[in-house]
């Protein structure tokens, strides 16, 4: 199965996550059989589909836990589950507390109601597409030449973050940001953090070899990391910051542009910088209609 049928499969889902679409119905609608959607999915996704579906609707009806008052028997039977009972079950095993615990230690995390309301957008946007940004899907139809749509200074404030660093080749950045961002953003679930923005990778080095990358996720207070992964900030202060349009292999274009653009109006680069996901693949069929933002951190 291609990635463009397993990205076929994983829209499907998420569209539609409280109801369980069987395996063998995905692979006739497909014209595939069971195997090679599965194996397809797992390539893409980095679980099977009924794995991807459990853990949306699990933490879709978490974040709505956060962000409203409703009833938990509510929450459970509007995200798919027949009873409280399977539903607690369930919540316990995948972020091992229970639905009231999990509201109770989130809300202090986010105290605002406009932090929970973040939360719930941030989990209902990102949390299907955790593995897809830098995915290398097949080529647009023509390269987009002018891939950077805006530039312009601002001044932005520090935002606590959690991340993973890693030191990869180019050929191996797709899987690393992946990876990166899901490990992040499922301590971020597990520990009850509100997250705060977009998912993001910051480029501490890049060299035409090898390159280091902080991959992760916006959090709504400064929290604390476990095994790989780290918490930090990504800086305040005053940033260049561009919109990129289109594929991911076209941003070292909006990066040369940003440069040029420092230069130009004479400035100086002062540290390391970073891209938001500001759209998901899951959600955007065509490349084109992909947005990346950039930020560069530039003296005052």
């Amino acid at each position: 199965m291609t990635d463009d049928l397993a990205l076929t499969v994983l829209r499907r889902l998420r569209r539609t996550p409280s109801a369980e679409t069987p395996l063998d119905v995905l692979a006739r609608d497909l014209g595939s059989s069971r195997f090679q959607v599965l194996r397809g999915f797992r390539r893409l996704a980095g679980e099977s589909p009924k794995a991807y579906t459990l853990r949306l609707r699990l933490e879709k009806a978490a974040a709505r836990l956060v962000a409203a008052d409703g009833r938990v028997l509510d929450v459970a039977l509007d995200h798919g589950f027949a009873s409280h009972e399977v539903f607690t079950r369930a919540f316990i095993r995948h972020f091992g507390r229970t639905p009231t615990a999990h509201r109770a230690a989130a809300r202090v995390q986010a105290p605002t109601e406009s932090a929970r309301r973040r939360h719930l957008e941030i989990v209902d946007t990102a949390g299907p597409c955790l593995r897809l940004f830098h995915l290398p899907t097949r080529p647009v139809a023509a390269r987009i030449a002018m891939p950077m749509l805006s530039i312009e200074r601002q001044e932005i404030v520090a935002q606590p973050v959690l991340f993973v660093r890693a030191r990869v080749a180019r050929h191996e950045l797709a899987t690393a940001i992946g990876s990166g961002i899901g490990k992040s953003y499922m301590h971020a679930q597990k520990a009850a953090l509100a997250m705060a923005g977009r998912p993001f990778t910051r480029y501490p080095s890049m060299s035409a070899g090898l390159m280091t990358i902080e991959a992760g996720v916006p959090v709504a207070s400064a929290a604390s990391g476990a095994g790989d992964i780290e918490a930090g900030e990504l800086p305040g202060g005053a940033v260049v910051v561009a919109v990129h349009a289109g594929p991911y292999d076209q941003l070292p274009e909006t990066f040369a542009a940003i440069e040029r653009w420092i230069e130009a109006q004479g400035l100086r680069q002062a540290g390391a910088p970073w891209e938001s996901y500001l759209t998901d693949p899951a959600d955007h069929p065509n490349q084109a209609d992909w947005r990346t933002a950039v930020y560069w951190p530039i003296a005052k």
